[in-house]
């Protein structure tokens, strides 16, 4: 079974897939979501966090990270108390509080987007191994970002959650070789191949690798 075999995971997740994971994210409204979704996600599964994505959309004004960066605890409630919400006030408080250093960052760059981007020299990276199966949890890359991030103050953002978001916002390139995906995606955005980086927990096809 190909690795961007996804078909029996219900049709979110299937849509999720062809639609949007890996498609490059240039815009910073857009990072701030799919970043603030992997947030939410830590511990739990992705398609909870697509079946809860309007929800989260309501308790966070939409992902405007500058209304975000307002809220108070009055609004750490209100999200609390929100019917089908993940009720963790750790996670809503690290939200609030990741979107204050989003605009730090954003400040400091132009954009959160060039920031990030700034690691891949703007290229969308395809790893050696990767498009037949080979997937790890975290690599180099992500692992240097991740301390980025977290000496600029982001909360639940380890090496294994930015993995996650660079694969989602399309820096790297994970789509399967015989997946639809990944010619679409390529021609989006200028790539670039290179050997697998410090990679940690690679599974192919749910088997570990050796």
């Amino acid at each position: 079974m190909s690795y961007c075999d996804w078909s029996g995971m219900g049709e979110l997740m299937r849509a999720y897939h062809d639609e949007e994971w890996g498609v490059p994210v240039r815009d910073d409204r857009r990072q701030f979501e799919f970043l603030m979704m992997e947030v939410m996600q830590c511990g739990l599964n992705w398609k909870m966090m697509l079946d809860k994505r309007e929800i989260f959309r309501r308790c966070f004004a939409g992902f405007d990270y500058e209304a975000v960066a307002g809220f108070g605890e009055d609004d750490v409630e209100r999200i609390l108390s929100t019917p089908g919400m993940i009720r963790s006030r750790r996670k809503a408080e690290a939200v609030i509080s990741d979107a204050r250093h989003f605009i730090e960052i954003r400040d400091e760059f132009g954009s959160f987007t060039d920031y990030i981007w700034s690691f891949t020299g703007g290229k969308t990276i395809i790893y050696e191994g990767h498009a037949e199966g080979y997937i790890p949890a975290s690599n180099g890359l992500s692992e240097r970002i991740s301390r980025d991030l977290k000496k600029r103050g982001f909360k639940y953002l380890g090496g294994v959650t930015v993995y996650s978001h660079l694969q989602a916002a399309g820096l790297i390139c994970d789509h399967a070789a015989d997946c639809p995906c990944m010619k679409k995606v390529l021609a989006m955005n200028e790539s670039t191949v290179l050997p697998r980086d410090e990679e940690k927990n690679v599974v192919c096809f749910g088997q570990k690798e050796e």
